[in-house]
C-alpha cells in the first residue's frame, strides 16, 4: 500500500478532499496521494452531525467585518458553484432563506446601520433589509407569540446554503478518483512524518509514502503533526465541543441572531436539518474540553502535544479566559450540558428565534456536535481569529476552524498555488478552468434562476434525502 508520489494530502475531510478534487482536476500533477486514518471519508467534524451545516457568506455573521466578509464571500461563492455545478439536485445541500434577527430598538439600529452605512448592502446584493410583516411569511413561528411592541427588523438572502460537508467531501474525491495520477488510501493513519533529502517520508500501519511535496490538512492534528518538524512552535489550540439542542417544525430556514461583541464563537441560531426539514437544529453552544476529536479521550494526549504544557501557554490560556466577557459565557456554556438544568438555560435562547418555544419543545443532541480548534498566539497571548496556515519547506500544514469549510475550496485553490510553486517549473496550475468548474455556476441577481422566496429547492426535501 506504499508507494511514491509527487504530492501527498493527509486527511480526508472537507479541506484535504478540495486540494485533491482541486490539484488532480486543474494542475497536471502527475501522482497524488490522499491518506485519510478513518475507514471512510469525512468521519470525523465534516460529518454532517458534527458542524452547523452552514456555508458562511458573511452577509448574516454579524461578528464579521466588512474586510473579513469580503474574504469569505469570494470562498463560499466557490463552494456555492461547485455545489450548483455537480449537484443540482440537491442531494448534498439544500437552498433555503436564511436571515439574521434583530429585535428591539438598539438591535434594529445596529443591524440598519450594517445594511446601509457599513456597506454590507453593497456587499450582498442578494440582502434586503425585511419588516415584521415579511418576516412572518418566512418565518411564522419568528412572529408569532412576540411583543407586537417590540421593533423588528431582519437582513434576509435566500443564499441560505445548507450543506452536508461529509457528502460534499466524498463528492470531492469521487470526482477526484476518475484522475489516473490519484490514489485514495482510508483507514491509514499517519504514524510518523519526516523531512527526507529530497520530500518526505510518511509511516503508516500500511507502510511508507513518499513524496515530494506534502499537505496535511488533518484539522487540530495539522498542529500537533506541525509541530513534531519544528513549525509552529507559537501556537496552541484552544479546543471548543460545539453541541445543538433540536425541536420539530420550527424552521423554514437558517435564523440567526446578534453576535456578542468580542466572542469568536458563532451566536445562537436555529436552522432546519439538511435532510431532514422538520428537524430544527438550535446552537451551537461552546464548551472548553481538553481533546482535540468530541468523545475521544484518545485525543486527551495529542491535545496535551499541541499545548506543550509551557509557561507561554498557560499565560495566554489565562490571558484569554479572564477576560470579562469571554469567562462568564464559558462558563454559562458548561452549564448547557447538564440534564435537567441544561435545557432550562438554553430555552431562552431558543425563545429568542421562537417566542412560543417551551421546555418540552427541545431536546439536547446525542451524537451531534464536534470540536473546533481555536488558535492560540503564545506571542500575543491572545486567540488568532480564522484559519490558520504554516507554510514549510515544501509542506502545507492547515488547521481549520470555522469558516474553514465554507472556504475550503478557495484555501484549496491558493494551496494548489502554493504546491505547483514548490516544484518550480515542473506543473501548472489552471486557474481559469478552476474557476469556471466553481464560482462561474454561482447564481447571481441578474440570473433567471434567482429567487427570492423562502425556499429555492426545485423540490420540497424529503427526510430521507
Amino acid at each position: 500500500m506504499s508507494g511514491k508520489y509527487d504530492l501527498v494530502i493527509v486527511g480526508g475531510g472537507i479541506s484535504g478532499a478540495s486540494l485533491l478534487y482541486t490539484t488532480a482536476k486543474f494542475t497536471d500533477i502527475e501522482s497524488i496521494a490522499l491518506l485519510e486514518k478513518e475507514a471512510e471519508i469525512s468521519a470525523i467534524n465534516s460529518h454532517h452531525t458534527n458542524n452547523s451545516q452552514t456555508l458562511h457568506f458573511g452577509d448574516i455573521e454579524t461578528n464579521y467585518t466588512l474586510e473579513k466578509a469580503e474574504t469569505v464571500k469570494e470562498g463560499a461563492e466557490i463552494l456555492a458553484g461547485y455545489l450548483e455545478h455537480h449537484d443540482p439536485d440537491r442531494e448534498i445541500h439544500s437552498k433555503r432563506s436564511k436571515m439574521v434577527l434583530g429585535v428591539g430598538d438598539d438591535e434594529v439600529a445596529e443591524l440598519d446601520a450594517r445594511y446601509h452605512e457599513e456597506g454590507f448592502g453593497d456587499l450582498f446584493p442578494k440582502l434586503r433589509p425585511i419588516g415584521r410583516e415579511e418576516i412572518g411569511e418566512l418565518e411564522p413561528k419568528v412572529v408569532e407569540g412576540r411583543d407586537p411592541a417590540k421593533d423588528l427588523l431582519a437582513l434576509q438572502t435566500p443564499d441560505g446554503y445548507v450543506v452536508d460537508y461529509g457528502e460534499v467531501a466524498k463528492s470531492l474525491v469521487d470526482n477526484a478518483r476518475e484522475e489516473a495520477s490519484v490514489d485514495v488510501f482510508t483507514g491509514t493513519q499517519v504514524t510518523d512524518l519526516t523531512e527526507t533529502y529530497d520530500g518526505y517520508t510518511l509511516d503508516t500501519a500500511r507502510g511508507k509514502f513518499d513524496c515530494d511535496v506534502a499537505v496535511v490538512a488533518a484539522g487540530s492534528h495539522s498542529l500537533q503533526i506541525a509541530k513534531e518538524l519544528g513549525y509552529g512552535e507559537d501556537k496552541v489550540l484552544l479546543p471548543i465541543a460545539g453541541s445543538f439542542f433540536l425541536a420539530r417544525d420550527f424552521l423554514n430556514g437558517k435564523v440567526y441572531t446578534l453576535q456578542m461583541k468580542k466572542l469568536p464563537f458563532a451566536a445562537v441560531h436555529g436552522d432546519a436539518d439538511v435532510h431532514d426539514p422538520s428537524i430544527t437544529r438550535f446552537g451551537p453552544t461552546a464548551k472548553l474540553v481538553p481533546t482535540l476529536e468530541r468523545g475521544r479521550l484518545s485525543t486527551v494526549e495529542d491535545f496535551l502535544d499541541v499545548f506543550g504544557l509551557n509557561v507561554a501557554a498557560f499565560a495566554s490560556y489565562a490571558n484569554i479566559l479572564s477576560d470579562r466577557i469571554l469567562l462568564p459565557y464559558v462558563l454559562r456554556n458548561l452549564v448547557y450540558d447538564l440534564p435537567d438544568v441544561g435545557p432550562k438555560s438554553f430555552l431562552p435562547h431558543v425563545q429568542k428565534v421562537v417566542p412560543t418555544a417551551e421546555l418540552e419543545d427541545i431536546e439536547r443532541a446525542k451524537g451531534y456536535g464536534g470540536v473546533r480548534p481555536q488558535i492560540v498566539d503564545t506571542k500575543k497571548k491572545s486567540l488568532d481569529m480564522g484559519e490558520a496556515k504554516i507554510v514549510g519547506d515544501d509542506i502545507i500544514f492547515n488547521i481549520t476552524p470555522s469558516p474553514g469549510a465554507s472556504t475550503s475550496l478557495k484555501n484549496a485553490m491558493q494551496d494548489a498555488k502554493t504546491v505547483v510553486d514548490f516544484f518550480e517549473e515542473d506543473y501548472t496550475f489552471d486557474e481559469e478552468a478552476f474557476r469556471e468548474d466553481t464560482i462561474g455556476h454561482f447564481p447571481r441577481l441578474e440570473d433567471d434562476a434567482f429567487e427570492t422566496g423562502a425556499s429555492a429547492d426545485p423540490e420540497p426535501a424529503q427526510a430521507d434525502d
